[in-house]
C-alpha cells in the first residue's frame, strides 16, 4: 500500500511541476525553482547519511546550523543584489575589486562542484548495479564530462539545457514522495509503540565539526539568484531567494528529523547510503532515489558548466571564446576527478563556496560602509563582518567526511 502511494505522489507531482502551463508562464516560479533546485539538487541525497555516520543523532541540530548560515549568507547576497548591483560595473572601488575576485573564486567554485556532480552520479549508478569500484567510477565521470565539454564545445550546452526542466520536475517529485513515504513508516512506528532513536554515540570532537563545515556544499545554490539579472528583475529575484532558502530549509529539516529513526552504526562516509538506509520504508523507494539522483546531477553538471563557461568569458573580458571556455572546464574537471574522491571533493566544493560566500559578504560590507544614509548601518556592518569572518573560518577547517 504503501509502495503504491509513493509511486502515485511522485508522479503527481513530476507531471504537474513538469507540464503545468501555469507554473510554465509563472516568471516567480522560474526565479524560485533555479535556486531551489540547485539547493535541493547540491547534496539533499547526501546529506543524511553523511551527518548520520558523523554526528549521529545531532544530525538535524547540525543541519539547521549549517541551513541558519546559509539563510544568513543569502542576506548578504540579497543586499549585493539591491545595493552592489546598481554601481558594479561603475569603478566603485575596491567593492568592485572584491566582486571581480568572487566571481573567479566561484568560477574555480563551479569547477569543483561539476567534478562532484558527476562523482556523485557515478556513485549512484554504480550502486544500483551492485558495482563497487573507484576507478570504474572515475570512467564514468571522465567520459561524462567529455560527453557534456563536447557538446559544449561543438554546439553550445543549450541543447542539454533543455532537460534541465524534467530533471527539476523528477528530483523535486522524487523527495516529496520520499517524503511522504518517512512520514507515513514515523506514524506506524509511534502507532505500534517501537519509535525510538537509534543508540549511537553523542560525542562530537573539533575534527567532527571540521567535518559538519565541509558539507556546507549540500545546502549551496541559493547564490544562483545573483546571476538571473538578465531574466528577472530585482526585486523578484530577492524574495523568490528567500522563498527557495526557506522552502528548501522546511524540506531538509523535516526530511532530516524523519530519516534520523533509521540511522545507525557504520553509516561512515558512504554518500549512496541513503538507498540502504531508506529500504526499509518501501521497497520502490531505493530505485525510485537512485533514477532522481541520476537525473538531478547530470542536470546540476551540466547547468554548471553554462555557468563556468559565462564566468569564465566574463573575466576573461571576452576574449576567449566560450569553445575554449569550455575546453578549459574539461580539462580542469577531468584532473579532479582522478585526483580526488566523492567524499574529498565534497569538502572542496564545501571550501570553495565558502570563499566565494566570504567575498560577497566582504562586498556587502563594503557598500554598507559606503552608504552613511543606510538603514539600520551598524547592525549591517556587525553581521556582514560576522559572517565573511565564519565563512572564511568553514574555507579554512572544512575537511573531507571520511
Amino acid at each position: 500500500m504503501l509502495n503504491a502511494i509513493i509511486i502515485a505522489v511522485a508522479i503527481g507531482l513530476i507531471g504537474y511541476l513538469a507540464f503545468s502551463k501555469r507554473l510554465a508562464s509563472s516568471s516567480s516560479w522560474k526565479a524560485t525553482v533555479t535556486p531551489l533546485a540547485s539547493i535541493m539538487g547540491s547534496g539533499f541525497l547526501v546529506s543524511a547519511p553523511l551527518l548520520g555516520g558523523v554526528v549521529g543523532n545531532l544530525a538535524l541540530a547540525c543541519i539547521a546550523i549549517l541551513l541558519l548560515l546559509a539563510y544568513m549568507v543569502g542576506g548578504a547576497i540579497r543586499f549585493n543584489i539591491r545595493y552592489f548591483e546598481p554601481i558594479e560595473n561603475k569603478g566603485h572601488g575596491i567593492a568592485q575589486n572584491l566582486a571581480f575576485v568572487s566571481r573567479f573564486v566561484l568560477a574555480n567554485a563551479y569547477f569543483i562542484s561539476i567534478t562532484y556532480y558527476l562523482q556523485l552520479l557515478a556513485s549512484f549508478l554504480l550502486n544500483a548495479i551492485g558495482i563497487q569500484s573507484g576507478v570504474t567510477a572515475n570512467l564514468i565521470t571522465t567520459g561524462l564530462l567529455l560527453l557534456i565539454g563536447g557538446i559544449g564545445m561543438w554546439r553550445g550546452l543549450r541543447l542539454l539545457e533543455r532537460v534541465e526542466k524534467y530533471a527539476i520536475s523528477l528530483n523535486l517529485g522524487m523527495i516529496g514522495a520520499l517524503l511522504v513515504g518517512l512520514i507515513v513508516y514515523n506514524l506506524h512506528l509511534v502507532w505500534g509503540g517501537i519509535w525510538t532513536l537509534p543508540s549511537l554515540s553523542p560525542d562530537i570532537d573539533f575534527n567532527d565539526m571540521r567535518v559538519v563545515l565541509g558539507l556546507l556544499i549540500v545546502v549551496q545554490g541559493f547564490e544562483t539568484s545573483r546571476y538571473l539579472g538578465d531574466e528577472h528583475p530585482v526585486e523578484q529575484r530577492i524574495a523568490t531567494m528567500r522563498t527557495a532558502q526557506v522552502l528548501s530549509a522546511a524540506i531538509y529539516l523535516m526530511f532530516i528529523a524523519l530519516v534520523t529513526v533509521l540511522f545507525h552504526e557504520g553509516l561512515g562516509g558512504d554518500v549512496t547510503a541513503i538507498i540502504d538506509l531508506v529500504r526499509p520504508v518501501a521497497i520502490v523507494l531505493p530505485f525510485m532515489l537512485s533514477v532522481a539522483a541520476i537525473g538531478s546531477q547530470f542536470s546540476a553538471a551540466v547547468a554548471d558548466n553554462s555557468g563556468a563557461g559565462g564566468l569564465v568569458e566574463d573575466i576573461t573580458g571576452r576574449r576567449l571564446p566560450m569553445r575554449y571556455a569550455y575546453l578549459l572546464i574539461l580539462s580542469i574537471t577531468v584532473f579532479l576527478t582522478w585526483e580526488t574522491n566523492v567524499n574529498q571533493i565534497i569538502a572542496y566544493a564545501s571550501r570553495a563556496f565558502a570563499l566565494y560566500y566570504t567575498l560577497q559578504c566582504a562586498v556587502a560590507f563594503v557598500v554598507a560602509w559606503q552608504r552613511q544614509d543606510l538603514k539600520g548601518r551598524p547592525l549591517r556592518l556587525i553581521t556582514f563582518g560576522c559572517l565573511a569572518l565564519i565563512c572564511l573560518i568553514v574555507f579554512l577547517l572544512g575537511v573531507p567526511a571520511e
